[in-house]
Parts: C-alpha cells; sequence; structure tokens
C-alpha cells in the first residue's frame, strides 16, 4: 500500500441530520498517520458522499477534547456559547472548540485555525439538539483511537 494512501480503519458512527444529510465519525489513517474523521455527508439525486465539511483530530486532540467535552452538563441548554479549548494539530495549525450560535440554532464547532491565515474552511459545526448522541460518538473515538488495526497503513 502506498504511504500516502487514504485508509478506513473503523467507521464509529453515523449522526442522521435529516433526511439526505448525516455526519460519519470514523478512524482513518492517510500518510502513515491515525486520526479521527467527523464529515458531513450528503445523499441527493445528483450526488451522495462526503462533503468539505468536517474536519481531522489527531489522537492528541481527542485525548484532551473527549474529556473536556465530557464533562459539560448532560442538558444542552445548560451549555454556554464559548471556546471550549484550543488544541495544536501541528505547527502552526490548531482546531478550536467553540459551542456558537449558527443561523438561530446553538452547536459545537470544530474549525481549523492558522496562525498564518486566520479561520480556515476546514471544519464542522454539530446541532446541539444532538448533544447526547454527540457526546457518544466521541466518547467511542476516544475509546477506539488506541486500538491496534487489523491492517498495516
Amino acid at each position: 500500500m502506498l504511504e500516502s494512501s487514504f485508509i478506513l480503519l473503523r467507521e464509529l458512527g453515523v449522526l442522521q441530520v435529516g433526511e439526505q444529510e448525516e455526519i460519519r465519525f470514523s478512524i482513518d489513517a492517510y500518510r502513515g498517520y491515525r486520526y479521527v474523521s467527523v464529515r458531513r455527508y450528503i445523499k441527493t439525486d445528483g450526488f451522495s458522499g462526503p462533503t468539505r465539511d468536517g474536519v481531522t483530530l489527531t489522537p492528541e486532540i481527542v485525548r484532551a477534547l473527549v474529556p473536556m467535552l465530557l464533562a459539560l452538563p448532560d442538558d444542552e441548554k445548560q451549555l454556554k456559547l464559548g471556546t471550549i479549548g484550543k488544541f495544536a494539530k501541528r505547527p502552526g495549525i490548531c482546531v478550536v472548540a467553540t459551542i456558537r450560535e449558527f443561523r438561530g440554532a446553538r452547536g459545537l464547532e470544530l474549525r481549523s485555525w492558522s496562525q498564518e491565515k486566520g479561520w480556515s474552511k476546514n471544519g464542522i459545526w454539530l446541532a446541539l439538539t444532538h448533544w447526547a448522541e454527540i457526546r457518544e460518538l466521541f466518547k467511542n473515538a476516544l475509546a477506539a483511537i488506541d486500538e491496534v488495526p487489523d491492517i498495516d497503513f
């Protein structure tokens, strides 16, 4: 297998957000590195597959972020707007986790930020109406991130 190949190592779960829209959580490998992928997929008459909406999280980010998410209140109505944390991804680039409003709804946003360019388009917004499911999917990611895969990558 080529070192630059993308490999799906494990599907962690799906967050159904509409009839034609879902967010998939998975553990993937690319260029020899493992990461958790949180990506929006759509199903329409003209296209079915992943969109550009998504973010990848290193194992270190998952180990730091998930306990913070699990420590937040169970009731999404008790969550306050603001930044949860800023997590280094690689030199000059980090992922910022924020509770924020978008189009009148509140959600968890995970977005990349670069020291050179500022906010990136790389990111995803997860509606807090699915808060219990979101927490469970991230809990699954934390439990699975250190598992030894069945295949070499």
